[in-house]
């Protein structure tokens, strides 16, 4: 079985400035790069929304089917 090599996507964000002080306190616990505290952000938000184990959940199901 080959894996696909993930394609990055890039995109342009635009931050008020009280948003972007936000995100500048958070380099060094979430990541040490703009885009990997971002990044990161995102991906928490989504996981606290249970977005990631339910596509997780659902790929798994389609591979057993």
């Amino acid at each position: 079985m080959t894996q696909k090599k993930p394609k990055n996507k890039r995109i342009h964000l635009t931050f008020s400035e009280e948003q972007w002080e936000l995100i500048e306190k958070s380099k060094g616990i979430m990541g040490n790069t703009d885009a990997e505290v971002v990044r990161n952000i995102v991906l928490a938000w989504l996981a606290e929304k249970s977005l990631v184990s339910t596509q997780i959940k659902e790929k798994e199901y389609k591979k057993n089917e």
